[in-house]
């Protein structure tokens, strides 16, 4: 790809219906955003990909919230990439982290195993979504067991809301000049149609059934979703990561032959919650003792947020200060 092509509708989700197959769904292209974020934490290229999927399945996923909404990533697992957090603050703010044992993934990348799957490992992927107000909160849970971020996204729905979904992910670096920077693209299609029934997907076999006897068999897929999953498939990586594709051109080569619409287009961007005002308020539920304990030899406490890598130099004193006040 060439950095000095203009982006065409970059760092944005645009919604979308193909109401010929009984399809909705959403589109993501991150160009700057996931830069900005990968280039804070400078990570190694294979722990950087794994961000790049997590952000854009976030931004995806997020992106289907209320105004005051949250949408919260997180794995925790036994892979050289141990914890990856991603959170997404309606309308269209993403931050993420990533820890990693770096003589892991040096093993990893020697023995070639930097899949996602392979690099995560066995433990678990939850899903929190926060509507906001008086809505209760709600979280979904995917077992990991060595499976890329687009099949426990699949599971998830399969599990949890039982919508039929199919995702596409894919993270490249964009090369331009000697320079480089990283670019993440994602499409989702669910089948909504009007009938329940049609959503029934074929039962899995139960793997119990006596020597010689041959369940019945469940019911078919839906043809029009049968369609649309044979189309998405049809996707390539560099398609969704092209900056001189707009989502609008990737949609029309899909589903031209049965229309599609769009709708107005959310905007995305990289954004950190953290500020002084917040630090302070943190530390101010610390005890005197333990707040005494983080200061260091300057007189100071020193905090750097762990999603922007901002570092916070704080007075002891407007810490107290601020306990007092509260």
């Amino acid at each position: 790809m060439d950095m000095a092509a203009p982006p065409a509708g970059d760092d944005r989700v645009l919604p979308f219906a193909v109401e010929g197959l009984d399809v909705r769904g959403r589109v993501a292209s991150l160009g700057t955003s996931v830069d900005t974020i990968i280039a804070r934490h400078d990570y190694p290229p294979p722990v950087s990909r794994v961000v790049g999927e997590a952000l854009v399945l976030t931004a995806l996923l997020g992106s289907a919230l209320k105004l005051d909404g949250r949408f919260q990533l997180q794995t925790r697992s036994d892979g050289p990439v141990d914890m990856v957090i991603v959170d997404f603050d309606a309308p269209g703010r993403l931050r993420a982290c990533a820890r990693f044992d770096a003589a892991r993934l040096e093993a990893a990348i020697a023995a070639r195993a930097t899949a996602t799957g392979d690099l995560i490992g066995h433990g678990h992927l939850a899903l929190t979504i926060d509507q906001g107000g008086d809505m209760n909160r709600y979280q979904g849970v995917v077992a990991l067991e060595g499976q890329s971020f687009e099949e426990a996204a699949h599971q998830y729905f399969r599990q949890s809301e039982q919508i039929p979904t199919l995702v596409r992910l894919a993270v490249g670096e964009a090369m331009g000049g000697g320079d480089h920077a990283w670019r993440a693209g994602g499409l989702m299609v669910q089948f909504l149609p009007r009938s329940v029934e049609r959503m029934r997907r074929p039962d899995l076999d139960p793997g119990d059934a006596p020597e010689g006897h041959n369940p019945a068999a469940g019911p078919d897929e839906d043809d029009a979703w049968v369609e649309a999953k044979l189309l998405v498939s049809t996707v390539e990586d560099h398609e969704l990561l092209d900056p001189t594709l707009t989502r609008e051109q990737l949609l029309y080569r899909l589903f031209h032959e049965r229309g599609v619409r769009v709708f107005q287009p959310q905007a995305v961007e990289e954004s950190c919650r953290c500020s002084s005002h917040r630090i302070l308020a943190m530390l101010k539920r610390f005890s005197l003792e333990d707040r005494a304990d983080m200061v260091g030899d300057n007189g100071r406490i020193g905090i750097t947020c762990e999603f922007c890598s901002r570092h916070y130099d704080i007075d002891p004193a407007d810490v107290a200060e601020e306990a007092d006040a509260g």
